[in-house]
């Protein structure tokens, strides 16, 4: 919080709409790639000028501009510019701590989402902000780094598959959403795993680096609660909102894409509780093992009291006591000794106690 904080403190006393990047430096220079398509033909080009892309805001076929990289904020200075975008979309742009969302400007629409990715080495979940901007010919995306969930959508627009060269520019909308709602499935199979690994280990090893792993799933669960929670509302209205940019078959599709993000809500809470439900288990196993350990030290304290006991009234040095002039009387001190440890003995086993 206090980094986003930090963040958000670049921009304090500039007026709306001043473009200014406050998200770190991940891109040395600013990459834009274009695929235009129709149901006969597909050409992909990548260009060094945005200027290059101006033509497919008049293309009669759908076209989908990819910009990666957000530090060059004359790009999208002129982006806006020729594609009537407002400044407060393209400041949003920037701002790359936006919670998803969904706004309607009439003649385009702007969504907010979050790319979650699944990091194999540091087994560390990676956000990053996506923006979508739709179009009547074409929808413009925004990320910060190279590398993103697409590719299986540029192969089915290259090779024809599926219904996307069919269909418009809002179909694209819908299945560059879908694919990264669809990715969240593969974080949560990650994270799924990890906690039924931890259950065992819970019960069985509970070591305080497995409380560490612990508070670090807890951590990545409010994580994703912030990045998925608030899609719900932005697609709710995406679908809802009754627009001549979304076609009536493309909002069955939104409505799919909904109904993920509940399932995907319900999982994420379920995970949450069943994260909560491991603290408490280990918390429970700690105690229950002090508990064996008390247990074990209070049986043989309660076995040597006596032993102590007798032990100590032969150790007093009193001259006359009668039992010191017996012949056998070290052994049967010897032997009520034991005789008292064995009962204790068979008495807590009897009490189930041991």
């Amino acid at each position: 919080m206090a980094r986003f904080l930090k963040k958000q403190s670049k921009k304090s006393g500039l007026p709306p709409g001043t473009l200014i990047h406050i998200g770190d430096k991940k891109t040395e220079k600013t990459t834009i790639d274009y695929i235009d398509y129709n149901t006969d033909d597909v050409q992909e080009k990548t260009v060094d000028r945005i200027e290059d892309c101006y033509p497919l805001k008049q293309s009669k076929s759908v076209s989908w501009i990819n910009i990666t990289g957000l530090e060059d904020v004359s790009v999208l200075e002129k982006m806006g510019s020729h594609f009537d975008i407002h400044p407060l979309v393209l400041e949003d742009i920037l701002h790359t701590d936006q919670r998803p969302k969904y706004e309607d400007y009439e003649s385009y629409f702007f969504v907010i989402l979050k790319m979650l990715r699944y990091d194999d080495e540091s087994k560390e979940i990676t956000s990053e902000q996506v923006s979508l901007i739709l179009t009547d010919t074409c929808v413009i995306s925004f990320q910060e780094l190279e590398g993103d969930v697409f590719n299986a959508i540029r192969d089915r627009i290259r090779m024809g598959k599926g219904r996307i060269r069919k269909m418009g520019t809002d179909y694209l909308l819908y299945a560059l959403i879908d694919a990264i709602v669809d990715h969240y499935f593969i974080i949560l199979e990650k994270i799924g795993e990890k906690i039924e690994g931890l259950e065992d280990e819970v019960v069985d090893n509970p070591t305080p680096k497995i409380l560490q792993y612990i508070h670090g799933l807890k951590r990545d669960m409010i994580f994703l609660r912030k990045s998925i929670w608030p899609l719900r509302e932005a697609i709710n209205n995406l679908y809802k909102n009754e627009h001549h940019l979304i076609k009536k078959t493309t909002g069955i599709f939104l409505r799919d894409v909904y109904d993920h993000t509940i399932q995907i809500i319900d999982t994420v809470e379920t995970y949450r509780d069943m994260v909560s439900g491991l603290l408490d288990i280990y918390m429970s196993s700690v105690s229950n093992k002090m508990n064996e350990v008390m247990k074990v030290l209070t049986i043989f304290a309660a076995i040597f009291i006596p032993l102590t006991f007798i032990a100590g009234v032969y150790g007093m040095n009193f001259q006359y006591m009668p039992e010191l002039a017996i012949p056998w009387a070290y052994p049967l001190v010897w032997i009520v000794m034991c005789a008292v440890g064995i009962i204790l003995l068979l008495y807590f086993r009897h009490k189930k106690w041991m």
